[in-house]
């Protein structure tokens, strides 16, 4: 039994060089193991980024949608509005030529009367 290296009380070197031997091989199959790990994390953060890309293109594109609804919207107000407008100078305009010529049906003579000043001032300017 004294030859056995279990209880052989002198090879204390024998199991310190197995550790030793024991870790230059660990870094190898770690190094090793770790590559594996390391490339399906890159992996991993490929499939990530990617995600979060098409969500940021998702996001932008429901801005860019909503912003041409906005402006669609507005723009049928501005156009409402631009209508109302044009509506309200012809109905003013309406009011001054009837306003008109009813100062020319109860005052022909001065309604003539200032057509010729009318016409001499733009004589005189036109010079």
């Amino acid at each position: 039994m004294a030859t056995t290296t279990d209880m052989a009380p002198n090879r204390t070197a024998t199991p310190s060089r197995r550790t030793s031997a024991s870790s230059r091989r660990a870094p190898a199959s770690r190094s090793s193991s770790r590559e594996p790990d390391l490339e399906a994390q890159i992996t991993q953060l490929q499939a990530d980024l990617k995600g979060i890309a098409s969500t940021l293109a998702g996001f932008a594109e429901s801005k860019v949608e909503e912003a041409q609804g906005m402006a669609k919207r507005e723009l049928k107000n501005l156009k409402t509005q631009g209508q109302n407008a044009v509506e309200d100078v012809q109905d003013e305009f309406g009011q001054i030529e009837r306003q008109l010529k009813d100062t020319i049906r109860e005052k022909p003579l001065t309604a003539v009367a200032g057509a010729i000043a009318l016409g001499f001032i733009l004589a005189v300017v036109s010079r």
